[in-house]
């Protein structure tokens, strides 16, 4: 923790500007940022996140209401820890950080709740049109009861000749976790990318962030829930008014495979695919048309070559090959811009099988009634019990066992609202995240079901965070946080989490669950 701290707080050069492509972060923060209408420079891009710094540069443009007197302040404020420069170059070197304590307060055991998060991040632009960025995080934690479930709840699958065994959990936005002292994670994880502008329309990027489609709270299309996962990309501006995203990816079903010769089992791969082409008429409408799929690489015994349509940039293909061989769904996705104040989004999207259907809608309000940097944010999300599954449960819509679009799954409904303000770098953030859930299965999407139980009923998530935001380029933040979680299905259970804390939020990690 000590050298945490240490490293947070140290400081080196000035900057000048240059051309830069690295990608934006998905967390939360940076997207409230990115949509902000009150700007003379509004994002009216395609809703397909990352978006890169020449596209659209949040940290340039966010607002900092405080006066820096020296360069100190300003590189402790406003910079990376290191930031070099020279004729064709430019790198920057920060630690990353989350040191938190806690305790559930309504927890009769009444245990000791810790994140002790190390990490490391380089970035760096080469001559004009190449960029790169790579980071490592390493990570104990003890979470809450009802955290620790989900990510058991989420865990690999030994396969043994007479059925399956789970283990261990994932983390969402994290990684896969082994064990640490009796009831803890230890789980650690790197992301990265590589960007490359052969010209000024075309960006070619391959790495392993997150990925992120739309302008909500949350994606009923492709979200930052689950792991960083191998991808390449292609973003692409056919004229002033189309565009085209193409990605595929390398996704995981955490199943060991039964036979092996290696100390432990390989995981059963899959494919993903997206095809993504946006219409902008004006600066204010954007409307995308979404196909995403996961393609079959094997079996629980075997691993072969995906299916080549696999790698057809074009809409639709998917519907040529036989479903039990991949799994589709297929998407709109809106936002418009209504005067300096608003931002209204929407989602719909429909899966292969019977009944199943996803929508979103919602709206951002940026400060209302004159109220300098105050979000206000209503979002309602919703998912047919069938959703994102698939006849052959390997093929299910997910990434290490994680949904990868709405982290609850299928089979909900959700009223989410949010309350953001920020004054001279304090600020405080309100999040109501509430569920109504009907025949929910919480294995629905898993790869192997061990249960199948079906709930009804409804969770209450109110969050409430108040905090320092030292330095908004890496959401260097110290923060106090107060959760309390009502879930009322067979049993009622409630949880009271408070925390407090200094860290790095560039990664969504979410808990909403």
């Amino acid at each position: 923790m000590r050298s945490f701290l240490s490293l947070l707080f140290l400081n080196v050069l000035y900057t000048h500007s240059f051309a830069q492509n690295n990608l934006q972060p998905t967390n939360s923060f940076y997207r409230d940022q990115l949509y902000q209408t009150d700007r003379r420079v509004q994002y009216t891009g395609s809703n397909f996140l990352p978006v890169s710094e020449s596209e659209y540069n949040i940290i340039h443009v966010i607002r900092d209401s405080s006066i820096l007197y020296n360069d100190v302040a300003v590189g402790l404020l406003q910079k990376h820890m290191v930031e070099l420069n020279g004729k064709d170059y430019q790198l920057s070197i920060s630690a990353l950080g989350n040191v938190s304590l806690g305790r559930d307060l309504l927890d009769t055991l009444n245990p000791k709740l810790f994140q002790n998060t190390r990490g490391i991040i380089v970035e760096g632009d080469l001559f004009k049109n190449f960029s790169f960025s790579t980071s490592f995080f390493e990570n104990q934690a003890r979470f809450s009861s009802f955290e620790s479930q989900f990510i058991k709840n989420n865990g690999e699958y030994y396969t043994y000749w007479n059925g399956y065994s789970q283990q261990n959990g994932v983390v969402s936005g994290g990684a896969r976790t082994k064990p640490f002292k009796t009831d803890a994670f230890d789980y650690a994880y790197a992301i990265g990318n590589f960007i490359y502008k052969p010209i000024e329309n075309l960006s070619i990027i391959a790495g392993n962030n997150q990925q992120f489609i739309g302008a909500g709270y949350r994606s009923m299309l492709l979200s930052n829930s689950s792991c960083g996962t191998p991808y390449i990309r292609l973003d692409y501006k056919l004229t002033s008014k189309w565009s085209f995203n193409y990605l595929r990816s390398r996704y995981m079903n955490l199943v060991r495979k039964r036979n092996y010769t290696t100390v432990e089992g390989y995981y059963q791969p899959k494919g993903f695919s997206a095809n993504y082409v946006t219409w902008q008429p004006n600066n204010k409408l954007s409307l995308s048309f979404f196909e995403g799929g996961t393609w079959s690489m094997g079996d629980s015994l075997s691993t072969k070559a995906v299916n080549p349509l696999f790698y057809a940039p074009v809409p639709g293909i998917s519907l040529l090959v036989k479903s039990n061989q991949t799994y589709s769904i297929y998407g709109l996705n809106v936002s418009y811009i209504l005067g300096e104040n608003y931002r209204f989004y929407g989602q719909m999207a429909i899966g292969r099988g019977n009944q199943q259907y996803a929508a979103q809608i919602g709206v951002r309000s940026y400060n209302l009634m004159k109220v300098k940097n105050l979000l206000i944010q209503i979002e309602f999300n919703m998912a047919s019990k069938n959703m994102y599954t698939s006849s052959n449960a390997r093929l299910n819509y997910s990434n290490y066992n994680l949904p990868i679009a709405h982290i609850r799954g299928a089979g909900f409904k959700e009223l989410l609202v949010r309350f953001n303000w920020e004054c001279k770098r304090y600020y405080m953030d309100f999040k109501s995240s509430n569920y109504f859930l009907s025949e929910y299965n919480s294995d629905a999407l898993l790869p192997v079901r061990l249960a199948n139980q079906l709930q009804s009923g409804i969770i209450l998530n109110e969050q409430l965070e108040v905090g320092f935001r030292f330095n908004p380029k890496l959401n260097v933040n110290i923060f106090g946080s107060l959760l309390w979680r009502n879930e009322m299905l067979d049993i009622t259970k409630s949880n009271l989490v408070f925390q407090v804390g200094i860290r790095t939020g560039l990664m969504s990690q979410y808990n909403d669950y």
